[in-house]
């Protein structure tokens, strides 16, 4: 079972789950697809975080991932 915890950083899940990155990516957000981007603000950032930032409605965000298979951890 995949499960994404939304309090882990954006680096540590998509270490654990490379195929987060184009998840990610194809929902806009594009620094993740940048390794240099994802090894420092992704290393202090939370995809709640990231949806806030961008502006993203976490909600469709939750639902595109489990759309693709991961359950959430809140």
């Amino acid at each position: 079972m995949k499960e994404i915890d939304l309090k882990k950083s954006v680096y540590e899940l998509t270490s654990a789950y490379p195929e987060l990155i184009g998840i990610l990516k194809e929902l806009g957000f594009l620094g993740v697809a940048n390794p240099v981007a994802r090894n420092t603000l992704g290393r202090v950032t939370t995809i709640p975080q990231g949806c806030e930032k961008q502006g993203k409605d976490l909600a469709e965000v939750i639902a595109k991932l489990q759309a693709a298979g991961f359950t959430i951890k809140r």
